[in-house]
């Protein structure tokens, strides 16, 4: 950013009023730059925030922030909003470790007037901003930008239902630009592009320009009467007619072009002094400004790096998650117990493409499997079955509760349905896994996408809690796969699991390379699988692992037996039900037993194997090691893993202190 550019003179939004149209469409402009240059450079949401440029712009020129609340919805947008609230200058590190968020922070900056990360929730907290200001005699104004995509959520219904009755002064801006991640579906959907083509609209357009003509030639002054009475003309005849928001109670006005910001500051301004609750419904285009995106927004949503110039992909070497190294044949050698397979070729699959090519072979052979997804089919691999069997896939947009509890019905009626969704993401439906599935003993299959720590999105999107929450509820089965073998194993387990909901997760990125069995045949529930276990008189430590922290835990028993400490490596695989027998021999046979795990430690996997210690009397309970009781920001997930202390050398060092306090303890 050059010291002459207009953005690197806007150290606040107060810099922007009184500039003039054609510098806000300059500074326009060079954001877009900055924003493209940036994600090329560190990934990020780049399609969402280049489409809400100008509306940022023009509402902060019309908008006193912070004093005036801000509140965006899911946070993919709110690239512009960091730009002109302080932030340019640190914007080149954006999503890195220990640099600015991806998604609005209030313990960033005051003009981030609410944190954000999931979809549907500005309009709620909007309210209750608008009511606590009213409560308190304020008078400041409060705004909810919040996606057509959102529109798809339930909690925005109960927001606009509230709203409606309440009626405080309050503007919500629908930004439609008929995108969420995937393209919308959906009535609501529906019913907006039937707004955008409301012949009352058309009419109204065409009346202001008519009366624009007939006066056009009276004078300067005139004309500017005549650009005003343009807009206020066509936002009266819009609103001829009830629309379902006035039918709420919430005053209706718009389509207003939202590239225009000649046209968002004039109707921004008038809106503000209205009273009582208003949608504002903004026509905007994902990716706007950049060509690439605006042809293909959906890919562009958010990813990796890239050539500006050109828009191709960066290519990087492949993460293996969870970041850590792969055993391979020659580090194993001399172990009989595990058995490597021969690794494909080229770069390892990622972790949804496998679970996507199973899940299309598993419909194949049980017509009554089908999918379902709260608007993510690509971010969960399962576009690939909606080709397959369009019949059986379902999206239903961002509306998570309801694809449990629909998947729920379906189960009742004799399907299979498999839920694919982000780790995070299943926390917005728990309340309907445990009451609507779980309660009932439904045979519906969770797949978490994105579990463990996810990198660079930060703590609204790892998925650190499922292990927790999950096992908590009763009937259902928890697993987690070592390998890319392992999950295809599960996935096979879940097909034939008849007896109630049944659970798997795997990490973002790609696997590890490991060869997949021609047939992947079901595990038999609640047992784990020996990986490693050292000469019988060198026994001293067995570290108990879920899913991806196996490859950790062999690295980690190769670094204790260069010290000389007997290490055995236990895959648990299974959450819920646990090994009984598995924990009962290493209990007898280790001195030290420590759990591994990418999930919260309160509450998870190593909770529930003390739980069980208890219960068979162990006299000791064993080290649990996982995500520390903090939110986890974003960065490369090996650092992360680093500063957790679940990398080989700090659980190494871990196990090693535990041994030498044991022995004092012996002593005395």
């Amino acid at each position: 950013m050059s010291s002459d550019s207009w953005l690197s003179k806007i150290r606040s939004p107060q810099d922007l009023k009184g500039l003039k149209i054609e510098t806000l469409e300059a500074l326009a402009t060079e954001m877009r730059q900055v924003i493209a240059e940036t994600c090329s450079r560190n990934g990020g949401h780049f399609a969402p925030s280049l489409g809400v440029v100008e509306l940022t712009i023009a509402l902060h020129c019309v908008y006193n922030t912070p004093e005036d609340r801000i509140v965006w919805d899911v946070g993919h947008q709110c690239y512009p909003h960091k730009l002109l609230t302080g932030r340019a200058e640190q914007f080149r590190t954006l999503r890195l470790l220990d640099g600015i968020k991806g998604f609005p922070r209030r313990d960033e900056s005051p003009y981030d007037a609410f944190g954000v990360g999931h979809a549907s929730t500005a309009i709620s907290a909007a309210l209750g901003m608008a009511l606590a200001r009213d409560r308190q005699k304020k008078n400041n104004q409060v705004i909810a930008v919040c996606g057509d995509g959102a529109m798809t959520g339930g909690l925005c219904y109960e927001a606009l239902n509230n709203l409606g009755y309440l009626k405080p002064d309050m503007l919500v801006i629908l930004n439609d630009n008929k995108m969420s991640i995937s393209p919308n579906i959906g009535a609501m959907s529906k019913y907006l592009r039937h707004l955008l083509t409301l012949d009352v609209y058309n009419k109204s357009k065409e009346t202001a320009e008519d009366m624009i003509k007939r006066v056009h030639s009276l004078g300067k002054r005139v004309v500017d009467f005549s650009q005003r009475l343009e807009q206020s003309v066509k936002s009266l005849l819009l609103t001829e007619g009830e629309t379902l928001f006035e039918k709420m109670g919430i005053r209706y006005l718009g389509p207003v072009n939202g590239h225009d910001l000649r046209d968002l500051i004039y109707t921004l301004t008038q809106v503000r002094d209205l009273k009582g609750p208003i949608l504002l419904h903004v026509k905007t285009t994902k990716g706007k400004g950049y060509p690439y995106s605006e042809s293909d927004p959906e890919h562009w949503h958010s990813g990796a790096s890239f050539e500006v110039k050109t828009g191709k992909k960066i290519a990087k070497p492949p993460v293996y998650s969870p970041g850590l190294p792969v055993p391979t044949e020659e580090s194993m050698a001399g172990d009989p117990t595990l058995v490597l397979k021969p690794v494909p070729s080229g770069p390892p699959p990622t972790y949804t493409e496998v679970f996507s090519k199973a899940l299309v072979e598993l419909a194949d052979k049980d017509k009554r499997i089908v999918s379902i997804t709260a608007g993510m089919s690509i971010g969960t691999g399962l576009e690939h079955f909606a080709q397959q069997y369009p019949e059986r896939f379902y999206d239903v947009g961002i509306a998570e509760a309801h694809a449990v509890c629909c998947a729920a019905g379906m189960a009742a009626e004799g399907m299979r349905p498999v839920v694919a969704i982000y780790s995070s993401f299943l926390q917005r439906g728990f309340d309907n896994v445990l009451h609507d599935v779980a309660l009932q003993k439904l045979p519906v299959t969770f797949a978490l996408d994105r579990a463990g720590l996810v990198g660079d999105d930060g703590p609204t999107h790892h998925g650190i809690f499922d292990l927790a929450y999950l096992r908590m509820i009763p009937d259902m089965v928890v697993m987690a796969p070592r390998d890319e073998n392992q999950l295809c194993r599960m996935m096979a387990t879940a097909a034939t699991y008849e007896d109630g909901p049944i659970s798997y997760r795997y990490p973002r990125g790609r696997a590890l390379g490991i060869a997949l069995d021609e047939t992947a045949e079901p595990i038999t529930i609640g047992t784990a699988e020996v990986l490693r276990e050292p000469e019988e008189g060198a026994r001293r430590v067995a570290l108990l692992s879920i899913g991806t922290m196996a490859s950790t835990a062999m690295t980690v028993a190769e670094l204790l037996q260069e010290r000389g400490i007997g290490t055995a490596v236990i895959d648990m695989r299974f959450v819920k039900p646990l090994d009984r027998m598995a924990l009962s021999h290493a209990v007898k046979n280790y001195e030290l037993l420590v759990t591994l795990e990418e999930n919260c430690i309160a509450g998870g996997f190593g909770s529930a194997v003390n739980e069980a210690l208890g219960e068979i009397a162990f006299p000791r309970v064993a080290l649990t090691l996982g995500i520390p009781d903090r939110w986890i920001e974003q960065g490369p997930v090996p650092e992360l893993m680093r500063r957790c202390e679940l990398d080989p050398e700090s659980i190494v060092e871990k196990v090693y202190t535990a041994l030498k306090n044991m022995e004092v303890c012996c002593a005395r």
